[in-house]
Order: C-alpha cells, then structure tokens, then sequence
C-alpha cells in the first residue's frame, strides 16, 4: 500500500528537496507552503497534493487536516531564521521565530498524532538544525526556538512510542544553496551593531564560503533515513558539517 507523507515548508530549499525525493520513490506527497505552487516540483503529479498552510494559524492548521486525510508521515520542515547580535534584536522577531520553529512545529504535532494514536502506527520528523549540535554565535534566538523542538521531539518519542507511533529529528547543516542569511526576516547585516562589526565580518562571511555544507539531497536522504528507521536512534544530522558536529559532542 503507498503511504502519504506531509512536508511543511516545501516551496524550496529542504522541503521541496524531501518533497521530490519520497515522489521519486513512490510515495504519495502532501507538500504544504504559504502560497501553493504544483509547477515548480519535479515528479509524479499524480501523487503529489500541493495545498496552503500557515504554521502559525489554527485554523490554517484545521483546514489543512480537514482536508488531508490519512498522513502516515509528518515532517515539519517550515521554519524561519535571523542571525544577529541578539542586544539589538527586536522582541518581536524573537516571538515571530518561536512562533513558527517551535509553536508551529507543535501545533502540526498535535493537529496530526490523534490519527496516528487511533491506528498506532505513524511517524513524526521534526527538523532543526545544526545549530542544536554546537553553538553558533550571532544565532542565540534562532538557536533557542530550534533547541526547544530538539527537547519536545526526545519527551515526545517517549509518549508517543505506548502508541507505536516514531518521533524523529533531522538536524541539517548549513545549505548556501537555502540562502539562509539572505532570507533572514532582518537582513543581518541590520542587527550587527558597529560595536560587534570586527567580530561579526568574518562569521558573515563564512556564510558564503562555508569549509563544509550541506546539500539539500543530504537532508532529503537523512528524512527518508529517519521516516524509515524502525529503532531507537532520535538524532539524525544531515550533511558533512552537521555530521562532523554531532561527533565533536
């Protein structure tokens, strides 16, 4: 029987990377964005359902499992990022960034394990990043709505396992290629006082020219590891810098 996978955050970078690569394999695709665009994946459309989700609305939410049907997998790939001096970050993009990393992430949580709980079968992918494995300056807020899904997702395995259902977490490294710095909600170039410039220049750089990065199959891979692995491994980072991080733990 084909299974139904459900991505958050597909109309680029990792979520359409996931999302094209269980369509590859015969999976039936439920891929969610803000605003639904079928033309821009390469696979079966026939298996694949593009529908519109918000994160961070219950009724979004609400609208899209009214309208799913059965999800045998959910991967919460959605998320927003900031990088700066976290002094000069405004409250409000601190809120917006747990808002959607990890109230969002939540709420998916909670709107989809009723369905796996009454079949006891299922599976949960939360993604974070590598962030969780080794601290990054000029990320405290950024890291702190992702650490906190690292910790729900390790209380969640747990409760969730009495139901045979999986939880699992995908930690990706850094993809230039997702244009993370320049999709910030703030470009960061705003939230680096003159006071940290001497400091901040070269992090800002190693932006564009990173030792080691991640490509966007090597997170689509660690998903589909992930969704698959009948065991007790939580931790899946994704990417030979994520990789290397997890091992300096």
């Amino acid at each position: 029987m084909t299974r139904t996978i459900l991505i958050t955050g597909t109309s680029s970078g990792y979520g359409k990377a996931i999302a094209e690569h269980f369509l590859s394999n015969g999976w039936n695709v439920i891929a969610t964005m803000r605003r639904p665009d079928t033309a821009s994946f390469n696979g079966d459309p026939a298996r694949l359902r593009v529908l519109p989700l918000d994160v961070t609305s219950d009724t979004s939410i609400a609208a899209l499992i009214e309208v799913a049907g059965s999800i045998d997998v959910l991967v919460n790939n959605a998320g927003v990022g900031a990088v700066g001096a976290f002094e000069v970050t405004p409250m409000s993009l601190v809120r917006q960034l747990i808002e959607t990393n990890t109230i969002g992430v939540m709420a998916m949580c909670q709107a989809v394990i009723p369905q796996m709980r009454e079949r006891r079968s299922g599976t949960i992918v939360n993604v974070t990043s590598s962030v969780t494995l080794g601290a990054f300056p000029l990320a405290a807020a950024y890291t702190a709505s992702k650490q906190a899904i690292e910790g729900f997702t390790g209380s969640l395995a747990h409760e969730l396992a009495h139901f045979g259902i999986r939880t699992k977490l995908v930690e990706p490294g850094y993809a230039p290629t997702t244009n993370f710095g320049a999709n910030a909600i703030i470009p960061f170039d705003q939230l680096i006082p003159a006071d940290y410039a001497d400091f901040a220049g070269p992090i800002i750089e190693a932006f564009g020219k990173p030792a080691l990065t991640t490509k966007e199959s090597d997170v689509a891979e660690g998903v589909w590891n992930a969704v698959h692995d009948t065991g007790s491994q939580l931790h899946f980072p994704a990417g030979s810098d994520a990789v290397t991080l997890s091992q300096a733990c």
